[in-house]
């Protein structure tokens, strides 16, 4: 294949041709992300697609541990989460296939609220315990 050097082109053809697995993995297939919800976000003003929906502030959690790593996003919320609750929220164009979010701007969605975690059979997360 022909393509010129310093483009997107070379980028993307060299992570296809990359032998380290992680480096093929496509930029659109963002992971699902385990986060807290820390707080409300409020806006008054906004873009009238998104009026009535709920934004909350997420931090991101280490799976294992389940500590918080300073990494904050804010997220639309579609399922009803409520502070201190463990969720998993999805970003770029998936945030925008919810029934709450369909065909609104949205760049982060939370999906889900977590029940429980289990690694290698050990369970490292239970809601309400």
């Amino acid at each position: 294949m022909n393509v010129r050097k310093g483009t997107v082109s070379e980028y993307v053809l060299k992570i296809a041709e990359s032998k380290n697995p992680k480096a093929r993995i496509p930029m659109r297939n963002m992971p699902m992300v385990l986060a807290r919800v820390v707080g409300t976000v409020v806006s008054t003003r906004k873009e009238p697609k998104i009026e009535g929906i709920k934004f909350l502030l997420l931090e991101k959690i280490n799976p294992e541990t389940f500590e918080g790593k300073k990494d904050y996003v804010v997220a639309m919320d579609s399922v009803g989460a409520g502070p201190g609750e463990i969720v998993f929220y999805v970003s770029g164009s998936s945030s925008r296939m919810t029934a709450v979010t369909e065909g609104r701007p949205s760049d982060a969605t939370i999906t889900a609220i977590v029940d429980a975690v289990d690694i290698e059979g050990k369970y490292v997360y239970q809601k309400d315990r």
